[in-house]
């Protein structure tokens, strides 16, 4: 079976597209290898995969539709597609808007376009985020809480995606499945998050600027957690049930156990070694104060439980850190 992997280069691409290869499947990734964070960590994602038996590479754009339809005209024989391409960051939104719009609503109408074409398709999963969410004040977030209050360009894009997979899935009878992810964490993580900036500058004796005073809290989710909800989503396509139903499904892939910023700070100077010098800042615009996922659907339909505790899941991501920048 061939998975198109999109996003490959990336963090939770890459751990996904070892997992598949891993399983036996045949992997063909794409990615641009843009310059929102250090390329050469991109790259040396793709290196560790290209050596592993079954994948395969193409660097392309999901922001170019003429591209994305060439390249599945190519490859009929793709039977799974997992849409993880995005252009990621909350802060970055809001300085470079149009870029957004680029990959995560003309990127991901270009991957559905293409895909409601492909014969041998029987599903497609793409990752949506926990920041559609936005405004909302009811804790856990469920998915079926309304989601009509962004707080960032990031967050309308990601819900834009959205819909726009309901209106494909109902269409076209596409089977869709969309994953929003809640602060994932882990080795070859991401240089834009927070434990990555956290973990650099308290190894460099650099001070750290911490929003809010530190009273946030994130529905921080390891890893390999991730990965094993994606892959349980991959393999049970929603069917339509009855007439008029549409096969289109939205999960929450979550820890289910919010943590404040101080205590993750905490568990980060314990692993690092050394305490943070620590710079308060005010809460940033775009930011919301909480994120916490309701994953009974997840846990009911996909046997999805997360199990690693922050502990284990940051001291993982610092001893690779280390390791990576020869520490």
């Amino acid at each position: 079976m061939t998975v198109l992997v999109t996003g490959a280069a990336g963090f939770i691409g890459s751990h996904t597209s070892r997992a598949l290869l891993d399983r036996g499947r045949s992997v063909l990734g794409i990615d641009n290898l843009n310059s929102y964070y250090d390329p050469a960590l991109k790259r040396a994602r793709l290196t560790a995969l290209e050596g592993v038996p079954g994948f395969r590479f193409r660097q392309l754009d999901i922001g170019d539709p003429e591209a994305v339809a060439a390249l599945f005209r190519e490859h009929p024989e793709i039977e799974q597609v997992l849409h993880l391409a995005a252009q990621a960051g909350v802060r970055y939104s809001l300085s470079h808007p149009f870029t957004y719009v680029d990959s995560n609503v003309t990127g991901h109408l270009a991957i559905l376009e293409a895909a409601q074409r492909l014969p041998a398709l029987t599903h497609l999963v793409y990752a949506s985020s926990s920041s559609v969410y936005g405004a909302n004040t009811k804790q856990p977030f469920s998915e079926t809480d309304r989601v009509d209050s962004p707080v960032s360009v990031y967050a309308a894009t990601k819900r834009a995606g959205e819909l726009l997979s309901e209106t494909y899935a109902r269409l076209f009878e596409l089977p869709l499945t969309g994953l929003r992810f809640f602060t994932v964490y882990g080795p070859w993580g991401r240089p834009d998050m927070a434990y990555w900036g956290f973990t650099e500058k308290i190894l460099g004796g650099q001070p750290i600027e911490l929003f809010n005073g530190g009273d946030m809290r994130r529905d921080f989710t390891y890893i390999d957690d991730v990965v094993a909800g994606v892959l349980a989503a991959l393999e049970r396509p929603p069917a339509a049930a009855e007439p008029g139903s549409v096969p289109h499904r939205l999960y929450n892939l979550g820890n289910s156990r919010p943590e404040s910023l101080r205590r993750f700070l905490e568990v980060l100077e314990q692993h690092c070694g050394r305490p943070a010098t620590i710079i308060e800042k005010p809460m940033q615009p775009g930011e919301v104060k909480e994120t916490y996922a309701d994953i009974t659907a997840a846990e009911r339909d996909l046997g999805f439980r997360p199990s690693t505790p922050i502990d284990e899941g940051l001291g993982r991501f610092v001893a690779w850190f280390k390791e990576w920048r020869g520490l």
